[in-house]
């Protein structure tokens, strides 16, 4: 290896072999026998011609010719040629000579490019059979299609990988296509003669210290009706001609606007995009650019990336350089720009994570080297450079005899000025004070609204992306899994367990040995035999199990779980030191043995008498609810008690945990809802909310790489749940990462209109669904008329689909076809819909769609719109009009914000909410403010909640939401007139509040303080018929209860004491209804009860000694 002055050792250059094999079906110009010969060309240098070979149209000509591509490692400069020249194989005919003839004639047959891409992938042999694209005039261009087309087999071959495995991780590839230029300025006019050269411009770092321009050169202006060819070209093949100049398998990628990601992508561009493209002039390139990244130059990609975000790409228009018949010096120094303009491209989302994409269209604004240095922190441009190669391209193309081998594209020749578009310093800001001149050409490209379509597609992400596999083990191990399912018992219980199980074997064999012997003397109905008889009837049995050896049969199958007994319940495995300890052993063990023989033969015998245990009366939705119930009552020890049954009746639902875990947060105790939602996890490791939960704590508690994990995998459990990206994107906003945020919101979004638009979809089947049943309904209705009797308008409405027309130059084979669409409608029965709608479909050729319609419209629609189009597009294109993009009626910041609030989440809520403050088209709304007022009460803030839900009602009077809030709010605060104005306002609208229970309780509860008895009674039973719970059918009872109505009264305590028994005013007041009915009992069982559970009401307490006293009975204790 050769040593730099630097000390580092650079690699000998590295040669690349190309073997053209052989090539087949060729056809000459006389007929099928013909003699070729192969040329080779790598950008501008010749690699060689073949030898001239033979061959027939069933005979392939074997060239067998080699030629050879040096790559140099010294700069990156050798690899980048490597990525984006092909070589280019050029088939020639040679002709046999005739008479008189010095010199030989030659047809060049086709031509076809070798892409040495596989190379810089770490291959080393790379073999292939190439299309032979015709060139114009040759025999090869008008073959008949049942032919075989003309091929040739290639074989590449390095002696060394060009980059090793460990060059492949660190190096990158970038590709950068720039299609088409649209909406360009009024003064470019298409023309048969091209007259000005358009070129593309763009600085891209080689090396961490240097960056070189990539021009595109040579862009056509074409009119916009013209249609290309939806393939990507090659950059620097200057001979290429027809075929040979589009990249193989390399092709445009059409996407819909909602997917792209630069400007004009809204609802309200698309019309004009639509018209841009395909009715104005534009620019075309179609080229792509490879660009091979070393190390160095991915970190500096990256950071500039991540210091600036955009990129600026310069466009500009030059004259066609014309050939120079002198022999000085070159004449690119005097190259004219103008229309100078610079889009600037956002690359921030190649830094999000896993991204190696972007494509979109980017506007283009007049260059300014102030504003160009604001926005990217670059000095300059690279626009007289750009135009220097562009110039030797365009010239190199006209006459590429005479062409520099020298020259080599994307690098300044030398001794010219190098680019002077660099990174800002800290002495460039007095350069970028000075004001430029005004650009008034570049001014045009800001009135035209123009811009350009370009992609940037890498090889490998600048960030990787966790796969979900890796996020899942992290997550696991933070919080292993454990077993759903309780661990098998073993030791002393189990061995217990297996000697019950063979003592009831046993039983159950002796039964069976009994019924064998005397069950002929068992008659039903017959009186039991006296004891003498049953005395003898043991006595032959046991003579018999004796005898037959049965009873030692039986021993021996208890035998094992005895010895298990021994082994497992009293540890004893060696012998024993006297026989005094040995029979007071057997003492013990017997007693024992008999004991659990006992047990085990009750479970037997007895099984059929037990009573089943009764099932419980609440289940787990049931408790969640009394425990949400006593969170709004704050009483928040009856909430615990609980969350705690449901943890008991079963600790392996991931539910419950969660559960537990939302209320410790309410309750200011992290360091326990931190346990909750890791037990969560660990019982269900996909459990969405319990991963979103843990996520928070662990931020709150500042451990941000666990909780970057735990989001991250939110997201791969449910990669289309809004709230779980948005979450995430809050995390990264947290954290100063505004690129990741921006990510993960912009996927929150796409996800959120995805489902607006799935919602609008089952609405339309479901209305679709329902005018089908009524066209049924309607056509039955029909057929049992008379007949003459004509039909109502509406059934043809309702089985034949409209499709929107609207005329825009409309012509007699317009009108013509409507009317025949009409009338092919007007005739069709109204049950055959499938016909009719063939019939309009067929019948729509003669309309043309407004452009308003045409907007809303995806780009695949779009193109294929206009590959149908030709000279008579204008005139009349059938379309049927696409629905526009519904817009999601919640946003997902509120989303989050509804669903952090509900599980206490205080502090991402509040960043939540102050994004959809800044949102654009959220602001302060009603719903805003009645979320930011939930925010403030939760945090005890009344005062800032009172001034947000006034705001909200000032905004939207009708919203329940508000007033139900406003209502609890005064609750709390004891002003129980304002808080019953409210709630009555509220359950009056038509629309119902989020939360109708607690209003219903509160508002009852209120109803009883006034003594309007009969109100709080019916209000109670709304909220028993909304959802039972024991404080409903407890406020029923008590409003029956001072009404007078005690049997009333007593059912509904009754309903209370079955759902909580614990209850103490339920006791209290059972024992209030028991005293007036004079059940004495009763009456001293319910106070008895009320006493022991805790009643501490001192109102009801005094109630209930009064009415003692007065019936003489009640209180046990006296």
């Amino acid at each position: 290896m050769a040593d730099l002055d630097d000390g580092r050792q650079v690699r000998p250059t590295e040669t690349i072999n190309i073997t053209v094999l052989r090539s087949r079906h060729l056809k000459g110009s006389k007929g099928d026998v013909l003699t070729s010969h192969v040329k080779a060309e790598f950008g501008t240098t010749s690699l060689g011609e073949s030898a001239k070979i033979e061959s027939s149209g069933d005979t392939a000509a074997e060239y067998n010719f080699n030629c050879n591509v040096q790559c140099d490692f010294d700069g990156p400069e050798g690899l980048d040629s490597i990525a984006h020249k092909p070589v280019l194989l050029t088939v020639i005919e040679v002709l046999p000579k005739e008479k008189k003839q010095k010199e030989e004639k030659t047809v060049v047959l086709g031509q076809c490019t070798v892409d040495l891409l596989p190379l810089l992938r770490g291959e080393i042999r790379h073999k292939a059979t190439l299309a032979l694209h015709p060139v114009v005039g040759s025999p090869l261009e008008n073959l008949p299609t049942d032919l075989p087309k003309p091929e040739l087999d290639i074989l590449v071959t390095v002696q060394s990988p060009l980059l090793y495995e460990e060059n492949l991780a660190d190096t990158n590839l970038l590709r950068v296509t720039v299609e088409s230029g649209f909406s360009l300025p009024d003064s470019w006019t298409p023309t048969p003669a091209a007259q000005f050269n358009y070129t593309v411009s763009l600085p891209l770092p080689v090396t961490a210290e240097k960056e070189v321009p990539v021009v595109f050169a040579n862009g056509l202006l074409k009119p916009g009706q013209e249609k290309e060819p939806p393939q990507k070209k090659w950059m620097t093949v200057p001979n290429s001609q027809s075929g040979a100049s589009f990249i193989p398998d390399s092709f445009l990628t059409a996407s819909s606007y909602d997917e792209e990601d630069g400007d004009f992508r809204t609802k309200e561009d698309r019309p004009f995009r639509v018209e841009a493209e395909s009715e104005k002039p534009k620019v075309v390139w179609n080229v792509e650019r490879r660009c091979y990244l070393e190390q160095g130059a991915v970190t500096s990609f990256q950071n500039k990336i991540a210091m600036s975000r955009v990129w600026p790409v310069e466009i500009m228009r030059t004259p066609i350089p014309q050939a120079s018949k002198g022999k000085g010096k070159d004449r690119d120094d005097d190259v004219q720009v103008s229309f100078h303009g610079v889009a600037y491209v956002d690359m921030a989302p190649l830094l999000y994570p896993g991204v190696k994409k972007i494509r979109g269209a980017y506007k283009i604004m007049a260059f300014n080297e102030h504003e160009v240095f604001e926005k990217t922190k670059r000095t300059g441009g690279v626009a007289q450079e750009a135009a220097r190669i562009a110039s030797g391209l365009s010239r190199s193309t006209a006459t590429p005899a005479k062409a520099s081998k020298d020259s080599k594209e994307g690098k300044p020749k030398e001794g010219k000025k190098p680019s002077t578009m660099k990174a800002a310093d800290g002495s460039s800001s007095d350069m970028a004070d000075q004001q430029a001149p005004p650009n008034l050409e570049g001014q045009q490209y800001v009135e035209a609204r123009s811009y350009l379509i370009l992609e940037f597609v890498l090889d490998k992400p600048l960030v990787p992306k966790r796969p979900p596999e890796e996020l899942a083990k992290k997550v696991a191990e933070y919080i292993p899994p454990r077993p759903l399912f309780p661990r098998r018992t073993n030791g002393a219980q189990r061995a217990v367990e297996d000697f019950h199980t063979q003592v009831a074997g046993v039983a159950n064999l002796l039964l069976d040995e009994f019924r064998e012997l005397f069950g002929e003397e068992f008659i039903p109905g017959q009186e039991t035999p006296d004891p003498r008889r049953m005395e003898e009837r043991r006595k032959k049995l046991i003579y018999e199990l004796n005898t037959s050896g049965k009873y030692f049969a039986f021993k021996e199958q208890l035998k094992h779980a005895v010895v298990k007994i021994v082994r497992e319940k009293y540890l004893k495995t060696n012998a024993f030191a006297s026989k005094e300890e040995l029979q007071a052993f057997l003492s013990e063990l017997y007693v024992y043995l008999v004991d659990q023989m006992h047990v085990g033969l009750s479970k037997v015998v007895s099984l059929e008498d037990q009573a089943p245990v009764p099932e419980p009366l609440t289940d787990s939705a049931q408790l969640k609810h009394f425990a949400r119930e006593a969170e709004v009552n704050e009483n928040f020890q009856l909430a615990e008690r609980y969350y705690q049954e449901r943890l008991a009746r079963n600790r392996s639902d991931p539910d419950h945990w969660f559960d537990y875990g939302c209320f410790c947060l309410l309750t200011g105790n992290h360091a326990k809802a931190e346990e909750c939602f890791k037990e969560t996890v660990s019982i269900d490791q996909q459990h969405l909310p319990g991963l979103l939960l843990y996520g928070i704590v662990s931020a709150m508690e500042e451990r941000h790489e666990m909780a970057e994990t735990f989001f991250e995998n939110a997201t791969c459990v449910e990669s289309d749940n809004v709230v779980a990206w948005t979450l995430l994107g809050l995390f990264y906003d947290g954290l100063g990462n505004d690129i990741r945020a921006e990510m993960a919101f912009s996927e929150a979004n796409k996800l959120n209109v995805q489902a607006a638009i799935h919602k609008r979809d089952e609405e339309k089947a479901a209305m679709r669904r329902a005018h089908e049943e009524e066209g049924r309904t309607s056509v039955s209705d029909a057929g049992e008329r008379e007949e003459g009797t004509p039909r109502e308008s509406g059934e043809d409405a309702l089985s034949v689909p409209r499709v929107m027309e609207t005329a825009a130059t409309p012509t007699g084979d317009g009108a013509g076809a409507a009317a025949a669409a009409a009338a092919a409608a007007a005739s069709v029965p109204p049950g055959s819909v499938k016909s009719s709608s063939s019939v309009a479909g067929s019948a729509k050729k003669g309309s043309v769609v407004n452009q308003e319609k045409q907007g809303s419209q995806p780009a695949e629609s779009v193109a294929s719109r206009r590959e149908g189009e030709g000279e008579g597009s204008r005139h009349s294109t059938p379309e049927v009009v696409r629905e526009p993009t519904p817009v999601p009626s919640t946003s997902v910041y509120m989303q989050a914000v509804e669903f952090l609030l509900e599980v206490k989440a205080t502090k991402f809520a509040e960043r939540a909410l102050a994004h959809e403050l800044l949102a654009k088209g959220g602001g302060p709304s009603a719903e805003y403010n009645v979320a930011l007022a939930r925010l403030h009460m939760q945090k005890k803030e009344y005062a800032d909640a009172e001034a947000c839900l006034k705001e909200a009602t000032s905004m939207d009077f009708q919203n329940p939401d508000a007033w139900a809030m406003t209502g609890h709010l005064n609750y709390m605060r004891g002003d129980m007139a304002v808080a019953k104005d409210c709630y009555d306002r509220t359950l009056s609208f038509v629309r119902d509040a989020q939360d109708t229970h607690a209003i219903y309780l509160r508002l009852a509860s209120i109803c009883l303080q006034d003594a309007e008895f009969e109100k709080a009674k019916n209000t109670f039973l709304l909220a028993c018929k909304h959802s039972p719970s024991c404080v409903s059918w407890l406020g029923v009872g008590i409003a029956c209860y001072r009404l007078g109505e005690l049997s009333e009264a007593e059912d509904a305590l009754s309903e209370a004491n079955i759902l909580n028994n614990a209850d103490p005013e339920v006791w209290g007041y059972l024992s209030l209804v028991c005293l007036q009915t004079g059940r004495q009992l009763e009456a001293e069982q319910a106070y008895k009860y009320a006493i022991k559970v805790g009643l501490h009401d001192e109102g009801l307490m005094n109630e209930i000694h009064d009415m003692q006293q007065t019936v003489g009975f009640g209180d046990p204790s006296f």
